[in-house]
């Protein structure tokens, strides 16, 4: 593993969490939205029960991302509107992963 830079090192734990939770809140909320979701309103009303668990595993765990998104941004000195665009990335199912992937790149460059 290569050396972190002091920046690097105070911001790695949160940044670990967050990648973490950005990456398990993008499954969930993927399955939230392509598979209880149409199974629930569309395709087996009669058998939605059986996918009821994916909304109440991610709605238990969302409010874990949101720490974790809050922490990194606290951390890394990120501006108010950038932690509210990193918070609201875990509700929709592909942008906590792009948010994800930003924040890698970011953290690459601190310096």
């Amino acid at each position: 593993m290569s050396q972190l830079n002091p920046r690097q090192a105070e911001v790695s734990g949160a940044f670990t969490r967050f990648r973490i939770m950005a990456i398990y809140c993008g499954v969930m909320s993927s399955l939230l939205w392509f598979v209880h979701v149409p199974t629930h309103y569309l395709i087996f009303q009669s058998s939605h029960h059986l996918f009821a668990w994916i909304a109440l595993v991610h709605g238990f765990t969302y409010p874990i991302y949101v720490l974790a998104a809050f922490h990194y941004c606290l951390k890394a000195r990120k501006s108010l509107w950038y932690t509210i665009g990193f918070i609201l990335a875990g509700t929709l199912p592909i942008a906590s992963f792009i948010a994800e992937r930003r924040a890698v790149k970011e953290f690459k460059s601190l310096a």
